[in-house]
């Protein structure tokens, strides 16, 4: 099995070397103008893609066994509530935050909501999109403070060309942004094990970027790292789908849904026994960004592209808010304190409403939610303005019927089959 695996590594790693051939029998390249120009795919790229194709080979990628996995103790996960508290004086926490970097990964598109162009961009609250309320947010602590935080995007090659344009309305805002590529890895086919950029499919669909994991090494090959050094959240229900960490055989790791053996998928979403989960932001502290690779997991999606089977292997790293359970100040999402219950609702929508859209072609205005404990929504449901959920609401339309939720309507505790339970 080892020798087989050692051709077949050898193999891919021939053909991988000659993809810039490739490029050069194949112009003009789709890819964004600055990707464009350099070689298809960089040395440093060439050496992380063989590097994960290595580890997946060497079956580093299984799914772990489950009998040993540990809760993190405090010890190795410390409480957020037991960290010292931020200085008081001003000139203090600005020498802090001048230190710091906010990172966000800015590669995925919003394709599986009907969107196009980057996630970042679809609307959140009152006009606001997700990157609005970022640099909000980071002006205002260079406002407060006097400092001057960056904010880093990640961008893939899907999203770059995107980013650059939306950025510039940014120009005048008291915050210096950065912006850099996470690396290009070509898919593999699975028949054979080869780069599918070999077999024709050298546009965008022949290429995947590999995970959040990518942005440590990627920091560093753009360059981004050492300009930067040269200038110096409680799991709810809500959150069962992120990464989460374990301790395993004596190290702390991450652990994503997609390694969970099919049996355990229920456990693993258990807000009891993992309290823990990715949200997606890095924070990176100029002094300490170099030396720490915070994740060494994999993920591995199967999938195909245009009827060919393909391998795609991720490195990963450690519904919009426009109700009233959460208000906006400085760009912060702060909780309405009208709210008693600590915990946020749980709030399953079903698949009509997943496409931004029709989400919001679904209500006239977004139901108050502040004392929602549980929501369960499936069919065709419509839902007018002014409404308000409180308790533990089931909303179910029967098959081929139009359940609309009439303007004003109070619903408590009530399980909602047809207009008849209205």
């Amino acid at each position: 099995m080892a020798a087989a695996a050692d051709v077949k590594l050898e193999n891919l790693r021939a053909a991988v070397d000659k993809l810039d051939q490739i490029r050069r029998v194949h112009p003009p390249s789709p890819l964004p103008l600055d990707l464009a120009a350099r070689a298809i795919i960089s040395e440093n790229e060439k050496a992380g893609f063989i590097s994960l194709v290595s580890r997946y080979l060497s079956g580093e990628a299984e799914q772990i066994e489950w009998s040993k996995i540990q809760t993190p103790t405090d010890e190795v996960v410390v409480p957020y509530d037991t960290l010292s508290p931020a200085p008081e004086d001003l000139s203090e926490t600005k020498k802090l935050l001048d230190k710091l970097v906010v990172l966000k990964l800015n590669g995925g598109l919003g394709t599986t909501m009907g969107c196009t162009g980057p996630k970042s961009v679809i609307e959140v609250r009152n006009g606001f999109t997700f990157l609005d309320l970022i640099v909000i947010q980071i002006e205002s602590l260079n406002k407060k403070y006097g400092c001057n935080v960056p904010l880093l995007l990640m961008n893939s090659f899907n999203t770059h060309d995107d980013t650059q344009k939306i950025v510039e309305k940014y120009t005048n805002s008291n915050i210096e942004i950065h912006t850099f590529n996470q690396s290009q890895y070509p898919r593999i086919v699975t028949e054979d094990f080869s780069p599918l950029p070999s077999k024709g499919k050298t546009d965008k669909d022949g290429w995947y970027p590999p995970g959040h994991g990518d942005v440590f090494p990627s920091l560093n090959n753009s360059g981004k790292l050492d300009t930067l050094l040269s200038q110096v959240t409680p799991k709810t229900l809500a959150d069962v789908k992120g990464g989460t960490l374990i301790s395993y055989e004596g190290r702390v790791q991450l652990l994503e849904i997609a390694q969970v053996p099919d049996e355990h998928v229920n456990e693993f979403k258990s807000i009891e026994k993992f309290k823990i989960f990715n949200t997606n932001n890095l924070n990176l502290a100029l002094l300490t960004a170099s030396g720490n690779r915070w994740v060494n997991l994999k993920a591995i999606k199967r999938l195909e592209v245009d009827g060919v089977k393909v391998l795609q292997l991720e490195t990963a790293a450690g519904a919009a808010i426009r109700s009233d359970l959460y208000t906006l100040v400085d760009g912060f999402v702060i909780r309405n304190p009208a709210r008693t219950n600590p915990t946020n609702p749980s709030i399953e929508l079903g698949p009509e409403f997943k496409k931004v859209a029709n989400f919001l072609a679904r209500f006239k205005s977004i139901p108050s939610i502040v004392e929602l404990d549980s929501l369960k929504v499936s069919g065709d449901v419509y839902f007018g303005s002014g409404i308000t959920l409180k308790g533990k609401v089931t909303i179910t339309a029967k098959s081929g019927v139009k359940l609309e939720i009439p303007d004003g309507a109070v619903l408590e505790n009530k399980d909602i089959n047809g207009p008849e339970d209205l």
